[in-house]
């Protein structure tokens, strides 16, 4: 029987500020998952760890020191998916990932955690205001379809011409993880979706 839900994800670089902001987005982004493992009595908490590095090793201590809890690691694949999670990352190569490890436990933002962001791109519209280009997000319908670089550059040609100025990843990243419509991201996101969904499975075993 678990007793907390711990989501290890990548973000914030090196700064306590930014981790800390980070952290706040992905608070509010898990909300609902919270809110239900809460009314069954289980801790729920996203800890921001930096790197992917330092995001694996705060992931691999915690499966020793929170043994009584589901130890999620989330960290952005960087490229198309192929495999399951567990193997996508072995594949990287230089990430050390414990061999007890399951693909219950592992997870990833396909293709980078901005593609969470674009799938909700009403919420887009109304952060960043008036002179927000909608045409220069790219409309795939699974949004973990576009690559890498793309998420990126799209972004910021959408953003370039807004008071808030142009994407930044952890300041305007974090406010939006706010503000997105999760059941948008878990439509166009079938990674997020299968994320919520073994949360909630683990919830409901309870």
């Amino acid at each position: 029987m678990i007793r907390g839900i711990r989501i290890y994800v990548e973000g914030g670089g090196k700064g306590k500020d930014s981790k800390g902001l980070v952290q706040k987005g992905f608070r509010a982004f898990f909300k609902s998952a919270a809110d239900l493992a809460r009314g069954k009595q289980i801790h729920f908490d996203v800890i921001a760890c930096g790197s992917i590095n330092s995001t694996l090793e705060d992931f691999n201590i915690a499966l020793q020191t929170h043994k009584d809890a589901f130890n999620v690691l989330l960290v952005d694949s960087d490229g198309p998916v192929r495999v399951g999670p567990r193997e996508h990352l072995r594949a990287r190569g230089g990430l050390k990932l414990r061999g007890s490890v399951v693909d219950e436990s592992c997870h990833l933002m396909v293709q980078t955690v901005e593609a969470w962001l674009i799938a909700d791109v009403a919420a887009l519209k109304q952060f960043y205001g008036q002179e927000f280009s909608a045409s220069a997000i790219p409309g795939n319908t699974n949004v973990e379809e576009i690559n890498k670089a793309n998420l990126y550059s799209s972004l910021k040609a959408a953003t370039r011409r807004t008071q808030k100025g142009q994407y930044h990843k952890v300041i305007h990243g974090a406010e939006l993880l706010k503000k997105v419509d999760v059941a948008q991201v878990r439509n166009r996101a079938p990674h997020c979706d299968r994320l919520f969904a073994t949360i909630q499975r683990k919830i409901s075993a309870r």
